[in-house]
């Protein structure tokens, strides 16, 4: 019987087989191993994920208009004879963009050609104007708002009337884009207006044109 409870000793106190370390386990450590551990955590490409791109905007940075029309009504002041009413005809320009504000506003430059059928004669005369519309083109928003000012040049005057005018329009529009790929459609309507600088004579007209515009 003794020999039987030194064996269920022994075996009480041995460890069991399960619980012990084995030394050749032992992790390897250095720069090989930490760079085997960095190539298992890094993402492969094809789950690497990117911000999405920004779309981009229906056109380019660059605007260009032309525009025709004519007036819908009119007052003259002292040009020609006192009979003169209505002489406002044909209204044609182009419109370009030579600077923004970004997100802001616009600095346009337009050139606008009018024609005047007065009593005495016909009358052309050439406007060169800055403008300054918001909100900016860029914006894609279809409406706009804005004014000008700046010299006409008489063409083709009434004799006795000064050949050169301060010119000022103000201005409302809708403008929208890629109608046709690369091109759009433009309406406006406001008040273009001209003194006379070297004699007394004035228009003030209210007018509307329609047109094509860019975005390039």
């Amino acid at each position: 019987m003794w020999k039987v409870a030194v064996v269920f000793l022994s075996l009480l106190i041995q460890p069991p087989a399960w619980g012990q370390i084995d030394v050749t386990d032992t992790p390897e450590v250095g720069p090989e191993r930490a760079r085997e551990y960095m190539r298992r955590r890094t993402p492969s490409p094809a789950t690497t994920r990117r911000p999405a791109s920004r779309p981009l905007g229906p056109t380019g940075s660059r605007y260009l208009s032309l525009h025709v029309g004519g007036f819908l009504d009119e007052d003259v002041y002292r040009w020609g004879s006192s009979e003169n009413k209505d002489v406002g005809k044909l209204n044609a320009g182009v419109t370009y963009k030579i600077g923004e504000w970004t997100q802001a506003m616009d600095l346009l430059f337009r050139a606008d050609f009018t024609s005047f059928e007065l009593l005495e004669r016909r009358a052309v005369k050439m406007s060169l104007l800055p403008l300054v519309v918001f909100p900016d083109s860029a914006s894609g928003f279809p409406l706009y708002f804005g004014a000008g000012i700046g010299p006409g040049v008489f063409l083709r005057q009434v004799p006795g009337s000064s050949s050169l005018s301060l010119d000022y329009q103000i201005l409302a529009g809708a403008r929208f884009y890629e109608v046709v790929k690369g091109m759009g459609l433009m309406f406006e309507a406001g008040l273009k207006n001209h003194v006379h600088i070297f004699s007394k004579g004035q228009h003030n007209g209210v007018f509307f044109t329609s047109g094509m515009v860019f975005r390039f």
